[in-house]
């Protein structure tokens, strides 16, 4: 991230072993291996301490899977992922139910302190738009209501702040972690523009099952080759799609729009960008920074190989009359044009391990 400092944080074994990063039983082992010490002294504070983490990164930074990895590697029952995008996607459902919304009204009655009247705000809630933020006091009761829910758990929120005024809003953090009398830290997340307009560029699903894949970064069992158009494309190898059952696996298509990728949404990733920078410098707060790329020629001394993203090149084999699939480091530009590798999502979370350890003074 451009004018930001985000340390390289090594991972590399000091005597090699491979795992399988894609296997849940094998990553376990990986992380046992990689950072046993500290995921003991977590789960140990975890039997009696919480804590409240902000997760800030651009979209489709890798947010909720870094949350979400890190609870399945230390304890579910402990960790939550609160998402705020996915709270107000919640009340759609709410506010259809009289008896749910009548109950959320009295909450906000109790609980809602802000400029807009109640009236305003219901209506708010009813016609949301993507476009137009809510006010940062509604957020802030209904993120209460929600945390309420969630009992004595470390939680990660993903989406607040969610613009640049939110990350001097001094006043929530305080009110919230009050309200919870936890320990608050930032967790910044720094990952390419790159690396995300590819992730969607090269993004396909299956039209039967809606299974996702990733033909530069995530390919399926099965590749088919267009002679005339001169294109590869993945087929579904969903175990339980009909089409696999079938014996005939559906060509997986790009998802409307995603083509152009990072474009539509290129204000948003300007916009994440200049949230972290402004938590970046924010005092009184402890952060975690974590980096999702390697620049090439320090790969080998900072992670294993396995530890990289792979990429996938295809090449049609005219004599086997088949498509054969290649793997290699996948490498992408940062963004300040340093050629880097992408890391896979582990080492990450193995960073992100190791720095709470030294955050929480354990």
């Amino acid at each position: 991230m451009k004018d930001l400092d985000f340390p390289l944080f090594k991972t590399k074994s000091d005597i090699y072993k491979k795992f399988d990063l894609t296997d849940m039983k094998s990553r376990q082992e990986y992380f046992e291996y990689k950072a046993g010490p500290e995921i003991k002294k977590l789960r140990e504070y975890f039997k009696s301490n919480t804590f409240i983490a902000y997760l800030m990164g651009k979209k489709s930074s890798g947010k909720g899977t870094y949350a979400k990895m890190l609870a399945e590697v230390i304890d579910k029952d402990k960790i939550a992922h609160f998402s705020i995008g996915d709270m107000i996607r919640s009340f759609d459902e709410t506010i259809r139910d009289e008896g749910k919304k009548a109950e959320l009204v009295e909450f906000l009655k109790s609980n809602y302190r802000g400029f807009l009247p109640l009236e305003k705000i219901m209506e708010a809630l009813e016609t949301r738009s993507t476009k137009v933020l809510l006010p940062t006091e509604l957020i802030l009761a209904l993120a209460k209501r929600e945390i309420s829910k969630l009992g004595k758990k470390t939680i990660f929120i993903d989406g607040f702040p969610r613009d640049l005024d939110q990350v001097s809003y001094s006043l929530f953090f305080r009110d919230l972690i009050g309200y919870r009398d936890d320990q608050d830290l930032f967790i910044l997340i720094d990952v390419p523009t790159t690396v995300i307009d590819e992730r969607v560029k090269y993004r396909v699903i299956c039209p039967i099952c809606q299974t996702s894949r990733n033909l530069k970064l995530l390919a399926t069992k099965y590749v088919e080759y267009d002679k005339a158009a001169d294109k590869f494309h993945l087929l579904c190898d969903n175990s339980a799609c009909s089409s696999v059952l079938e014996g005939k696996p559906a060509r997986m298509v790009t998802k409307e729009g995603d083509e152009q990728g990072i474009a539509p949404i290129k204000a948003r990733l300007d916009k994440d960008e200049m949230l972290v920078k402004e938590a970046y410098k924010l005092q009184g707060i402890p952060k975690i920074l974590l980096r999702n790329t390697i620049p090439v020629g320090k790969t080998n001394e900072i992670a294993d190989d396995y530890e990289v993203t792979p990429g996938y090149v295809y090449s049609w084999d005219e004599n086997a009359q088949k498509a054969i699939t290649s793997e290699k480091a996948w490498e992408v530009e940062d963004d300040e044009g340093n050629l880097s590798n992408s890391l896979m999502p582990p080492p990450v979370v193995v960073s992100m391990i190791k720095q709470l350890v030294q955050v929480l003074g354990l």
